[in-house]
Order: structure tokens, then sequence, then C-alpha cells
């Protein structure tokens, strides 16, 4: 390396990246729901009334899917890899429903959501305490 040339790491752990900023908004979503219950409700209400949103969802989700797919490989020993590809692949297929088929998907989501709404907020808020802490116990 040339002098005045800085050190760069030679690999950015990216699925610890990925983890801690996907369980960081989980349960920062979740919190949110805990606080303005109906919220989620009213979401999804709002992006089931617009083609424009679902769109944008869809293809807001994808691209997000995509990047943590790509981004993780599959390392059958490291749980964590295994696990963000996974999930990176859910949410292409998840991304592709909503484009595909989102007036099913939406009005699906909302009846789960009018009977399970506190269940469904626990189990973001509990699966992004662990993708954070899985990710803060990787540094």
């Amino acid at each position: 390396m040339g002098e005045g040339m800085l050190a760069m790491p030679d690999m950015i752990d990216a699925t610890t990246w990925s983890a801690l900023f996907l369980g960081l908004f989980s349960v920062a979503a979740a919190l949110g729901a805990l606080r303005k219950p109906g919220l989620w409700k009213s979401m999804v209400e709002e992006i089931e009334r617009s083609p424009a949103l679902q769109l944008i969802s869809g293809l807001l989700e994808l691209a997000l899917g995509i990047a943590i797919y790509l981004a993780n490989p599959w390392i059958p020993a490291d749980l964590l890899t295994c696990v963000m590809k996974t999930v990176g692949a859910v949410m292409v297929f998840e991304a592709l429903a909503v484009i595909a088929f989102s007036d099913l998907y939406f009005h699906f989501w909302l009846r789960n959501l009018a009977h399970m709404m506190r269940g469904w907020v626990m189990v973001t808020l509990v699966l992004g305490l662990a993708l954070t802490g899985a990710a803060l116990l990787r540094v």
C-alpha cells in the first residue's frame, strides 16, 4: 500500500450489518405499532386502496430482498448467514406476490391483522430482537 493511502478492511461482514439493520427496523416498527394500535392496519388499508403504493411497496421489498439475498453467502456452519439468505429469498418471493396478486395479498393481511394484530407485533418484536442480538454477538 502506498504512502498516504488509507487502509481498507479486506471484507465487510454483510451478514452482521444486514441482520443488525433489519433487526433494528423490525424492533422500531413493532414499538411504533405498540405505541399506536391500529397503525399497521391503517397502512395496509392505504396500500390496498392505491395501485401505485402496491407497486412501490413490491418494488421496494424486491430491491431489499435481492440485496439481502446477494449479500449473504450460504455457509451451513454459520446459522446467521443461512437465516439472512433465507430472509432475502422470502422477501423476493413475497414482493413478487405483492406485485402480481396485490388485491388478494393485502385483503389476506387485512383479515389477519384485524384478528391477530398484537400477535404479529410481538412476533415482529421478538424476531427483530433476535436478529439484532445475533448481529451484536458477531461484532
